[in-house]
């Protein structure tokens, strides 16, 4: 089968057109996904904006590996202790990043660890306790050069 430049030309200019419109929509999480990810880890409890220390560089001149750490203050105690970090970026296509467990034997609640960021966002660390209880801390980081290609 051979294919003239015109036919060439169409398909590929269909095929940008179909990008162009459809890639918008697809790229970023909407704020249903973020907060259906902190349900997920909330397990229908209300998460309190407490005992998280979320630190992220206010601006990341880099997307591509913004450094995250989170901290937890928590006895880490057999009866009282922190079970889940799950650390959400609000604008990326999917908004789970990570997630981290622990038990009494980790000592203390902490992690690090390096992200891709697509466009300034709100980065979000939630943690849940085996009481039950669910912190969250969010921080907003400008990126000026997009980790997705930007």
């Amino acid at each position: 089968m051979n294919i003239t430049r015109r036919q060439a030309l169409a398909l590929g200019a269909g095929a940008a057109v179909v990008t162009m419109t459809a890639l918008p929509r697809l790229s970023l999480a909407d704020t249903d996904a973020v907060k259906a990810a902190i349900d997920a880890v909330a397990g229908g409890a209300t998460p309190e904006v407490a005992n998280v220390t979320l630190t992220a560089p206010e601006i990341a001149e880099n997307g591509n590996t913004v450094p995250i750490t989170v901290a937890i203050d928590s006895p880490m105690t057999d009866d009282d202790y922190v079970t889940d970090v799950t650390i959400l970026a609000a604008g990326n296509p999917a908004p789970g990043v990570a997630t981290f467990h622990f038990t009494p034997m980790s000592g203390s609640a902490e992690a690090t660890t390096r992200m891709r960021l697509a466009k300034t966002q709100d980065v979000i660390a939630v943690a849940k306790t085996s009481t039950g209880k669910v912190y969250m801390d969010r921080k907003t980081v400008k990126v000026t050069i997009g980790g997705c290609g930007g």
